[in-house]
């Protein structure tokens, strides 16, 4: 997924007008050089860009030139900017900082999972920043806390990959015999990883190297087979499946390429662990092939040719599989199939399509299937008996009015316990085992929240705004009742995102009490362009219906001021990726109703990047926000797309973030569009980018480090808050 888009730019003007006055006008607003303390101004260079007989021009096009020193000395020059205008927050900062990483318990581990004869975990270590992968022998409760510390096995500690290191991403993946693992790393942020490989028994490292693919790999059952996916080194799209060999000279072998553009692939492996599968994935396309994990020689098979508007995904267990398709079925339904013979027409119907229920997935065990649902805007876990399992199905009830719940890990399909994980706006995040046959649901672990943390001093609660069209759009919130000004004088942060089918749930987030004790009410509006409430909804908010999700959120944000909850002065936004383009559109929409947004990692030139085939992840988007190159998608685009439609106007203040080397939302992007904005606003408002870069789309990789960007968009809207 992208995340967020693109440029500015007027149709149908005489082309030497269009740019004698465009460039006047920008020239007129620009500066040789900023003055201390001043804001720097982009040199404007006109980039003319021809397209269905219109002209385009981009005169900040030039900061796509990663390299080019004088694009670096710009962004940092913004950066400097940001920190004088924000150095009288420093000491704010600071402690929001502190408090933010004083929350946090930081000599944690994850719930152990059981994978064959080994509980594996991840920890973290007291003042340190990543992870330690870990495993202990099943040889005994490792609930019970009795262990013995010494036997731990280290699999790999991040930190010791990660000193020296400005960033670190590490993905380890153990054979299926538990004696080799490999390790993936990333110390860029563009996701290009090398792999390694350890022999556990020896700890001797292997000296096979796998270099600039993605994280994304699978084993066959000899434990001597990998297979792995390799990235177009320029659109980053995942597209060729090579088979290794440990301990072998001979060149990889390529043994799938996706040939179409709009398709990317990825691996992954049954829950029977006999089949591996390679995923070809489109918007709204589907091709799985599938190889027997005990033939790792062998050739991947179609098991169900792409169709239009097919999107399917398959897992097997015993003597079948089961797949869920959207074929005859919006919101989904769940089919298998013989082995033996896995066409679409061999498929029986186990669940039905339902009108008022989205199918989101499912998870395989012996005795009883899994179903994850979601019905009026929340997810629902089913539990359905298999053969004489000898109890009925049922839902688990959660019992808060917004929550978020799914399937945790589950390695092992002959448990008879099902592992789940809950959180909601005032409930951390919590691992629970459920036993279907009695209905006991074991509390593993809930997060820890130091420093005073009570549950009960904060209220949730779930409400309806109604959309221009008269779409009713649920609402999820959170504040302290104490705090919160009971005559609506309470600042309001309203989050949302509204992309790629991608619900917004109602997660915990224990730095966001730094706000909620400050008197703020955080909301989530759950905007079409999700799949809250089932496939219609993400079908009515993107293409040529994708202003319904601005439109969606821009009335909850008017919703929670007629309704006492925010202060109508102190309204704030906030939304990354393709939530930036959210807050881009609603910038520029209704200025008017916010006091300031937060656009981090934003997609806010939607058009220019979606006709440039050169950019990551442009090709298999086209169906999501259309394809320009017809004129009917790309004067809509137009329409929206909020570089643009900058103007020369009043805005609210406005903290933007990016990353140098983001794979999904290029740097130049949010860049452009402060550039421009710089030139042509007519307020004083504050106008702030922050680029980290040394980091990609996620930021920071450091557990703490991480923390110091949100404490810097807290600081912004604090203060913003306190005028």
């Amino acid at each position: 997924m992208r995340r967020a888009p693109e440029t500015t730019f007027r149709p149908a003007v005489p082309a030497g007008a269009a740019i004698l006055a465009i460039t006047l006008a920008l020239t007129s607003c620009s500066a040789p050089a900023p003055e201390p303390g001043e804001p720097p101004l982009a040199e404007p260079r006109p980039h003319e860009l021809e397209i269905h007989g219109d002209v385009r021009i981009d005169e900040y096009y030039w900061l796509r030139e990663r390299e080019d020193p004088e694009v670096i000395a710009y962004l940092e020059a913004e950066n400097a900017y940001l920190e004088g205008v924000m150095a009288h927050t420093e000491d704010l900062q600071e402690t929001l900082f502190q408090e933010i990483r004083g929350r946090i318990v930081e000599d944690d581990s994850s719930v152990p999972y059981r994978d064959g004869d080994y509980w594996y975990y991840t920890r973290y270590e007291k003042g340190k920043q990543y992870p330690i992968h870990c495993r202990r022998r099943a040889d005994g409760d490792v609930f019970g806390g009795a262990a013995d510390p010494a036997a731990e096995e280290t699999l790999v500690d991040v930190n010791e990959i990660a000193e020296g290191k400005e960033y670190t991403a590490v993905r380890p993946s153990v054979s299926p015999d538990h004696r080799i693992l490999a390790v993936a790393v990333d110390d860029v942020g563009r996701r290009f990883y090398t792999v390694h490989f350890k022999d556990l028994a020896t700890g001797e490292t292997l000296p096979d190297v796998i270099p600039d693919v993605t994280a994304n790999l699978v084993w066959a059952a000899d434990s001597e087979t990998v297979f792995y996916v390799r990235q177009d080194p320029d659109t980053l799209r995942a597209y060729q499946v090579f088979r290794h060999r440990l301990g072998s000279d001979a060149a990889d072998e390529l043994v799938y390429e996706e040939p179409d553009e709009t398709f990317s692939v990825f691996l992954r492996r049954s829950q029977s662990r006999e089949y591996l599968m390679a995923v070809s994935s489109h918007t709204l396309r589907t091709e799985v092939r599938i190889l027997r994990a005990d033939d790792p020689g062998g050739d991947f098979a179609v098991f169900e040719p792409r169709g239009e508007r097919h999107e399917y995904s398959v897992d097997h267990l015993g003597e079948r599989f089961f797949i869920r398709t959207n074929d005859e079925a919006p919101n989904f339904r769940l089919m298998s199939t013989a082995e033996e013979d896995t066409g679409r027409a061999s498929w029986r119907e186990e669940l039905a399509h339902r009108d008022d229920v989205l199918f989101e997935g499912f998870e395989l065990f012996d005795r009883f299937l899994v179903l994850a649902e979601r019905r009026d805007g929340l997810e629902q876990l089913r539990i359905e008996p298999i053969g004489g399992a000898g109890f009925e199905g049922h839902d688990l009830d959660f019992g808060e009015p917004t929550y978020s719940a799914g399937l945790s890990v589950n390695p092992e399909p002959s448990s008879r316990t099902l592992r789940y994980a809950y959180q909601s706006l005032t409930t951390p995040r919590s691992v629970f085992d459920y036993d279907p046959a009695t209905r006991e649901r074991t509390l593993r672990k809930q997060d820890r929240v130091l420093g005073g943390f009570d549950s009960t001093n904060y209220r949730s609660e779930r409400l309806w705004a109604t959309a221009q069209d008269g779409a009713r759009v649920p609402v999820s919130l959170v504040y302290r009742p104490d705090v919160r000004s009971a005559e609506g004088g309470s600042p309001l942060l309203l989050y949302g995102y509204g992309s790629y089918g991608a619900s917004m749930d109602a997660s915990f987030s224990s730095q966001l009490l730094s706000l909620l004790d400050r008197g703020f009410v955080y909301a989530i509006a759950h905007i079409r362009g999700g799949e809250e409430m089932g496939r219609s909804w993400y079908e009515s908010g993107k293409l040529l219906h994708k202003k319904n999700t601005f439109t969606d959120f821009i009335a909850a944000g008017e919703h929670l001021v007629a309704e006492g909850y925010a202060d109508p002065d102190r309204v704030y936004a906030m939304g990354g990726s393709a939530g930036g383009l959210l807050m881009g559109a609603v910038f520029n929409m209704r200025p008017d109703l916010w006091d300031g947004i937060v656009a981090r990692v934003p997609f806010v030139d939607v058009v220019t990047t979606m006709l440039d085939a050169s950019i990551p992840l442009t090709t298999f988007e086209w169906d999501e926000w259309g394809d320009p190159r017809e004129r009917e998608y790309y004067d809509y685009m137009l329409s929206y797309s909020p570089y643009d439609n900058v103007e020369a106007r009043d805005y609210p203040h406005l903290l933007v973030t990016t990353g140098l080397h983001d794979s999904q939302v290029q740097y130049w992007e949010p860049a452009k569009w402060v550039a421009r904005l710089r030139a042509m606003k007519t307020d004083d408002n504050r106008l702030l980018l922050d680029t980290n870069m040394d980091a990609g789309h996620g930021g920071a990789s450091g557990r703490f480090d991480r923390y110091r960007e949100t404490a810097l968009v807290y600081a912004f809207l604090l203060d913003l808050a306190e005028d």
